[in-house]
């Protein structure tokens, strides 16, 4: 059974790279060009950093596959504000396919929209990051108010719990009793609720960044940025005057190391904390899709030095492919621990009493005289 699984999936995933770069494979065919009477055949070259880049950016539309002259795309609604012609809402489509056409007074340009005339231009366009975080959110909200209403009717609370309920119950007791109560003492049910949200809007973008023609929401630094700023509001909320106190005047320590330690301390609570959370989510994500489309290109990459080489390649380069692509489904899960488990730790840590006080309470000295 599980030889046909991954058989399968091996030939889902080859098919799915020869659709994905189709149009790839077709820049490389030969283009024949007239120079005074005579025919001069020149070729593109293939640039698998574009291509990547491509695939992994943010854009205006949703692009699945193309065969042929079909491209097979959602386009999404274009919003623009401009101090001189006002308000402008169309469809992305009105761009054209590869995004040269000008429509309206308005270019795309490396997937920026610029008014021809060199204007000022403000776009509040849905692109696909921002449309697929909406999706997610959703998804988060109707899948865990379901969950609830289920235990509010007493589903899963004197009989077994069924469904969703069966596979999201025993996370949300990994999130409470592995992630929350270690790092938060007796307030862990302050902020459970913020774990878990964090958690799972996380753990379902991460996801869906992994189906074909999806966007990779996660891999984007805006995404990633607001997540960590947003912990960063969460652990500054959660201080006390004896963490400030530490950090404008670590006790035992002389003035002139002092005058040192303050600005790193400080540093590290308004800088490095939140950029911990930032850019650990945004490289590991980008990492394992640019892995997965760099293994891909590899194959027109030879296919191009010569046919025999790229077929040759093929079932190699697919192979390392379902490999990271597995790996890349455990890392959904990793990062969204991680992110999780840290900011529980920094929240920790930001309303931590003294040495001599864990949890909220000091402990009795017990003499060994």
């Amino acid at each position: 059974m599980a030889a046909k699984c991954i058989k399968s999936l091996l030939v889902a995933v080859f098919s799915l790279s020869l659709v994905l770069f189709s149009a790839t494979s077709y820049a490389q065919e030969p283009v024949t060009e007239h120079v005074e009477g005579t025919h001069e055949a020149t070729e593109e070259k293939l640039d698998p950093a574009k291509i990547i880049m491509d695939h992994i950016k943010d854009a205006h539309e949703f692009h699945f596959f193309t065969a042929g002259h079909f491209h097979a795309t959602i386009p999404l609604p274009v919003i623009l504000y401009s101090p001189s012609k006002g308000f402008a809402m169309f469809s992305s489509a009105r761009f054209g396919h590869e995004g040269t056409e000008a429509y309206n007074g308005y270019i795309l340009k490396e997937g920026n929209i610029e008014a021809t005339d060199g204007s000022v231009v403000y776009d509040f366009s849905l692109t696909k990051n921002v449309v697929q975080m909406i999706i997610a959110l959703t998804i988060l909200v109707l899948l865990m108010t379901g969950i609830a209403r289920k235990y509010k009717n007493g589903l899963g609370v004197t009989t077994a719990p069924k469904g969703w309920q069966n596979a999201i119950e025993p996370v949300i007791t990994f999130v409470r009793d592995d992630v929350a109560k270690p790092n938060l003492g007796k307030k862990w049910q302050k902020y459970l609720p913020y774990l878990l949200t964090v958690f799972f809007f996380i753990l379902i973008n991460n996801i869906f960044g992994l189906i074909p023609g999806s966007a990779n929401v996660t891999g984007n630094t805006a995404f990633t940025a607001v997540m960590g700023i947003i912990s960063a509001v969460v652990i500054l909320a959660s201080t006390n005057g004896h963490f400030w106190g530490h950090i404008f005047w670590p006790p035992g320590v002389p003035i002139l190391v002092k005058v040192i330690l303050i600005p790193v301390e400080l540093a590290g609570v308004l800088i490095i904390k939140p950029a911990a959370l930032i850019i650990r989510l945004f490289a590991n994500m980008v990492a394992g899709h640019i892995i997965i489309l760099s293994f891909i290109s590899l194959i027109f990459i030879f296919g191009a030095m010569n046919k025999g080489a790229g077929w040759g390649f093929s079932p190699v380069s697919i192979l390392f492919t379902v490999f990271i692509y597995f790996i890349e489904i455990l890392v959904a899960f990793i990062q969204a621990f991680i992110f999780t488990n840290l900011t529980a730790v920094f929240i920790g840590q930001s309303f931590e009493g003294g040495h001599d006080d864990v949890d909220g309470h000091k402990h009795e000295v017990i003499s060994t005289m």
